[in-house]
């Protein structure tokens, strides 16, 4: 005898609803498919760009026999550090001369910038467009069109070639560049009321620089300090014209080592790879930070 449940009858005004089923949204197999090709691309993308690198630290390794372009994929049968100490012992000395190059140059044109970008865009006075554009101007101004006139005033001046001279150089053709990332930060990001606020107590100009504004301007630093750090430390124009192999940045001595007339690819490999060793070590540092002090002055908040 089987036994029928009633089913109550429902409220007036009120219908009783079946559960629905979830309907899967339409397009998700498609968009999951695009997902997966994208991904498939940027792992392409990725092998393509670590090739030239997989080449140079394999390379480095090997010895003169085992060189050439038949087995330039292969790895060495004998793995030996005897370019990597050839290199070093023709890049030591330069090595160290690049480092008191590319940190005064970072931090002088970074504190330049940051106090060019607080006035400019704090301050405003009569001529501020205009001298804002002139130090603007100088970040057009190719390398290649001052070389043999910025030589001409360096002799003028009476300043002996070398890592002091490429100091100056850099610094002032940071500048702009420091300039301009430091106003837009300054401009976007620090309240205006917290410099008020500063007036207020009393604070002059350069108080309210140095105790309200440097504390808050990391950001900002990170950027031109990674930017800074990296121009100098790459640059191989100012210091071909500027600089020799005996008192010269890193990048002048791997040119004599990879452009002599019968040249060792594994030592310039090795050299290569020294030489992009401490700008790599500053992007693995300081990278996270680049983007956010970069963007942090790019919109209203």
């Amino acid at each position: 005898m089987s036994t029928t449940v009633a089913t109550p009858p429902a409220p007036p005004g009120q219908e009783i609803l079946a559960p629905v089923r979830p309907i899967q949204p339409p397009g998700r197999a498609g968009s999951a498919f695009w997902r997966t090709l994208r991904y498939c691309l940027l792992i392409l993308f990725v092998i393509v760009l670590l090739m030239p690198l997989y080449v140079l630290v394999v390379t480095s390794f090997k010895s003169g026999s085992e060189i050439g372009v038949n087995g330039q994929w292969s790895l060495p049968s004998h793995w030996t550090f005897a370019s990597w100490e050839k290199a070093w012992g023709r890049l030591g000395p330069s090595f160290g001369r690049t480092f008191e190059l590319a940190i005064p140059v970072a931090l002088i044109s970074s504190i330049i910038g940051a106090a060019n970008g607080f006035v400019l865009s704090r301050w405003r006075f009569p001529g501020a467009d205009v001298i804002f554009t002139l130090i603007l101007f100088g970040m057009f101004i190719p390398y290649q069109a001052v070389m043999i006139p910025l030589g001409e005033i360096i002799n003028w001046i009476g300043i002996a070639k070398g890592i002091p001279t490429l100091i100056l150089v850099h610094v002032i053709y940071g500048i702009p560049i420091c300039t301009l990332i430091f106003r837009n930060y300054y401009a976007t990001t620090v309240p205006i009321e917290l410099i008020e606020a500063a007036n207020v107590d009393g604070a002059g100009l350069l108080r309210t620089f140095r105790s309200i504004i440097l504390p808050v301007s990391v950001p900002g630093f990170v950027v031109t300090i990674i930017w800074q750090f990296t121009s100098s430390w790459n640059d191989y124009l100012f210091a071909i014209f500027l600089s020799n192999t005996r008192n010269g940045p890193i990048t002048i001595a791997l040119n004599a080592l990879a452009g002599a007339q019968s040249p060792d690819y594994a030592a310039s490999m090795a050299g290569a790879l020294i030489t992009s060793l401490p700008t790599l070590v500053v992007y693995i540092l300081l990278g996270r930070y680049f983007i956010g002090g970069l963007m942090a002055g790019s919109v209203q908040s």
